[in-house]
């Protein structure tokens, strides 16, 4: 009853509410992030799997350049990362676009975090059930480690808020998250920026 009704609703109130507060500031950082990205943009917009397995386009601030090598390869991400991206990063500010994917229905608040479309068939039938519920700005996994966490013991958490999902859980998250924002833990992982690629074996 929660997830199919009360949960949506109560996303889009608050959406509403907080972008009525912060819209002047993220649009001073889109146009800050025009120029330190060296015109490759403020907003990065990918297609990513949503409930069910439905695609929708993800918005997010872009934190990168798009600077490339001799033979026209993308530089490594630690090399494109920007001193305002990599802020911009580790206090999570990158994600508030998806906001406007909350607005839009694609994504909830609290939920797994929507991935890259091509990993819909290197999913596990069990992995594959994080896609029962809508993807989130924030999640269990991103509470419990984040990019610091292995692929499989985050799509673990992932099937386990799904098979838990609740008010009193989504709270907890939303406090935890504001926790992890301050502290700023599990940004990257042991070895990349990001995070590696998911292989299916990983």
């Amino acid at each position: 009853m929660y997830e199919r009704s009360v949960k949506r609703t109560l996303d889009f109130v608050f959406v509403v509410c907080i972008l009525a507060i912060v819209w002047p500031i993220l649009l001073l950082l889109a146009f800050w992030l025009y120029f330190a990205n060296k015109g490759a943009g403020a907003f990065f917009i990918q297609e990513r799997p949503g409930k069910h397995g439905k695609i929708f386009k993800v918005i997010k601030f872009k934190t990168m350049t798009d600077e490339r090598d001799e033979d026209d390869n993308l530089l490594p991400d630690e090399k494109r990362l920007t001193k305002i991206g990599k802020f911009i990063r580790s206090t999570s500010i990158d994600e508030l676009p998806q906001l406007i994917n909350v607005l839009k229905g694609d994504m909830a608040l609290i939920g797994p975090r929507p991935l890259l479309s091509q990993y819909l068939p290197l999913y596990s039938k069990e992995q594959a059930r994080r896609h029962a519920v809508r993807p989130g700005i924030t999640g269990w996994a991103q509470v419990n480690g984040r990019n610091a966490i292995s692929w499989t013991k985050k799509f673990e958490l992932d099937v386990w808020y799904v098979d838990h999902c609740s008010f009193l859980l989504d709270l907890k998250i939303i406090f935890l998250t504001i926790k992890k924002v301050f502290v700023r833990e599990g940004i990257s992982s042991d070895t990349s920026v990001t995070m590696e690629a998911f292989t299916g074996n990983n």
